[in-house]
């Protein structure tokens, strides 16, 4: 695939053939493109005459050289329309001679031709608080995935491919953000963008989405409707990527570093520096385009809050070397003016200590309080370190430079940095196991160690207070489902590792039960209804197996294990579940830290909130009896 096909080059003189393709709105593919190089002073060419004329303009070849053409002999070659024209402004593509005002071979361009661009699909929506807005399919082999979010519980979420419309184990793991194939972290409204690997493209694949490896468990996912008409990738061109970015050290004693490319109409820029907790970074255009002068200027000012390691990028116009105070000082342009802040961000990490922002912001001034950054030489441009203060505005900086500093942001890339340090992290393949985690209802005994997976250190674990005999009194026990805490929850507690989700018996995670032969115990069971939707149906009963996922189990596993209550055989000798209904779950605030963070389970519990679904809770009650094992397992 390599774009909407458009024509073969008309061979005139020179040998000039080959196949051309409309890649996106400004770039043409074309296939086995020959030349025999003789010509004089022979340039690609394009123009909206109604044939090939001297009235059209010139086009750079396949290396970005506004140099004569040479000799080609069926090489494949990608050009791009100069800045301000598109596909929908030229008639015809030639190669064409300069010096004799000669057409050496051309192909008409189809009026209202519908080329390649990205687009827009759905949104992902789903467990584990996993969101984002409509993903944009960028090209054949990226994903834009904006705002998205996912609560980092679950022990192996992947970004998950496959065909059809829903995923499976025979699905593909698509690398992050950062090309890792390691388990997802927290996101907190991050636009990410991902690669599909190796050779595959969207074309290949029926849907997107989260899915926890380990546990077979889809957190959320999207369809991929077929036959989008989406550029190629430059991969699938056989362009190789090249490094676009500049970098210039800022601040040698910070590590503090710009970092750019012009992208269209637009610029993205990483700000990277070893901050204190509580310390922005500021970089941007000089309120004088030639030497360096704060006041006037229109910066981004950035940060990562350490503690819910959430990025920023704000907008700032200086009107004064002051914090802003009303409408006067260094102010966010939106306490200014609503509706001005012209900086996107893109993406924020904190990495060996160093925090690293990156954003975008259009190239030309969006207003009154934005400044033009210019591609057609050097400008003067303005950097400070400083503290944020209770509103997280800035304060005085501490660190600024002295000294004029002139950047040409159009120029050719140059990495002027040192080259960053590699990174070490390694991933760690869990093994596919069950469903949710079981508990053990009667007195702890020693637990057997599960086959699959692997186990959890249980190191710093949260003390959960058993329940005792005859509580409550009315022997009711609310069952729903809620996050495993993070390290110090259920992986620390019972030694498993858990997919991500756990039961939690009124309001307590995965607490002992201790219940008394003869008595019957009612559990209200509140773990969903939806056999359709694996993470959002959890059926309740009790086992004498340490292990869970009965469902999921051959026939050879299921005859090895007694179920006590919570299901039925059917005449065939099927089993399936009596005890489901409404989906409620405990959900943590995603402003507050991480779950390892809190030092008992009672402060985690206080950030968690109750969210039910329409419906009704099923019911399931049970009279332990003399048959009963001591030990058995919900």
């Amino acid at each position: 695939y390599y774009g909407k096909y458009i024509g073969k080059l008309k061979t005139l003189h020179h040998s000039v053939t080959g196949e051309v393709f409309a890649v996106d709105a400004r770039t043409l593919h074309i296939r086995d493109f020959t030349y025999d190089g003789e010509g004089p002073a022979a340039f690609f060419y394009a123009g909206n005459s109604k044939s090939p004329s001297a009235s059209g303009f010139r086009i750079h070849d396949e290396n970005g050289s506004p140099r004569r053409l040479g000799r080609y002999l069926k090489k494949h070659v990608t050009i791009t329309l100069p800045d301000s024209k598109t596909l929908h402004n030229i008639k015809w593509l030639s190669v064409w001679c300069d010096e004799f005002s000669v057409n050496f071979g051309d192909v008409k361009i189809p009026k209202n031709l519908d080329y390649p661009r990205p687009q827009k699909i759905n949104q992902l929506n789903g467990v584990h608080l996993v969101s984002s807005d409509p993903i944009v399919v960028v090209d054949a082999q990226t994903l834009l995935i904006p705002n998205f979010s996912y609560d980092g519980e679950a022990p192996d979420a992947k970004f998950w491919v496959g065909r059809g419309g829903r995923p499976s184990p025979q699905g593909v793991r698509v690398p992050d953000e950062n090309g890792k194939e390691v388990p997802l972290r927290r996101y907190d409204g991050k636009t990410i963008v991902l690669t599909l690997p190796g050779d595959l493209t969207v074309f290949d694949i029926g849907h997107f989405g989260v899915w926890c490896e380990a546990f077979t468990v889809d957190f959320g996912h999207i369809t991929i409707p077929a036959g989008l008409n989406v550029p190629p990738s430059l991969k699938m061109l056989g362009v190789a990527p090249q490094s676009k970015l500049n970098c210039e050290v800022l601040w040698d004693d910070l590590a503090f570093e710009v970092r750019w490319a012009v992208a269209g109409d637009s610029i993205v820029l990483q700000l990277v520096s070893k901050l204190e907790d509580g310390e922005y970074m500021s970089f941007g255009l000089s309120g004088d385009g030639t030497r360096s002068k704060m006041i006037g200027g229109d910066v981004v000012v950035a940060w990562v809050d350490k503690a819910t390691l959430k990025g920023y990028a704000v907008d700032y116009f200086l009107d004064a070397k002051s914090q802003c105070a009303g409408t006067r000082g260094s102010c966010p342009d939106e306490r200014l003016r609503e509706g001005t802040n012209s900086v996107r961000l893109l993406n924020a990490a904190m990495v060996n200590g160093y925090s690293i922002v990156t954003c975008q912001r259009p190239l030309k001034a969006q207003d009154e309080l934005d400044l033009d950054i210019v591609t057609n030489g050097s400008q003067a441009v303005i950097w400070a370190v400083g503290p944020l203060n209770s509103r997280n505005e800035v304060s005085y900086h501490s660190l600024t430079n002295k000294r004029d500093v002139l950047l040409d942001f159009g120029r050719a890339p140059k990495w002027n940095c040192p080259i960053p340090d590699p990174d070490t992290t390694t991933a760690r393949k869990q093994t596919p196991a069950a469903e949710p985690e079981l508990r053990p209802s009667v007195e702890a005994t020693s637990r057997s160690p599960p086959a699959t997976p692997a186990p959890a250190p249980k190191t710093d674990a949260w003390e959960i207070p058993a329940i005792q005999c005859y509580e409550p009194e009315d022997g009711v026990f609310y069952a729903q489902m809620g996050p495993t805490g993070g390290k110090r929850g259920y992986p620390a507690i019972t030694g498993h590792v858990g997919w991500g989700i756990s039961w939690y018996i009124n309001g307590l995670l995965i607490p002992e039960i201790n219940v008394v032969r003869g008595k019957t115990y009612t559990f209200v069971v509140e773990g969903g209804l939806d056999p359709e939707t694996p993470a959002r149906y959890h059926p309740f009963y009790i086992t004498d197996d340490p292990i869970g996922g009965y469902e999921h189990k051959t026939r050879e596993e299921r005859a090895a294990v007694r179920i006590f209550a919570g299901a039925r055989q059917n005449r065939r000798g099927d089993v399936y579940p009596t005890a489901t209904g409404r989906l409620c779950n405990w959900k943590p605030d995603p402003t507050q830290p991480l779950a390892e963070e809190f030092t008992s389970f009672g402060a985690y519990q206080r950030t968690l909130s109750l969210e039910c679904d329409q419906g009704e809770p099923g019911i399931l009650q049970w009279t332990p009896d003399k048959n009963t094992p001591a030990t058995v397992y919900y």
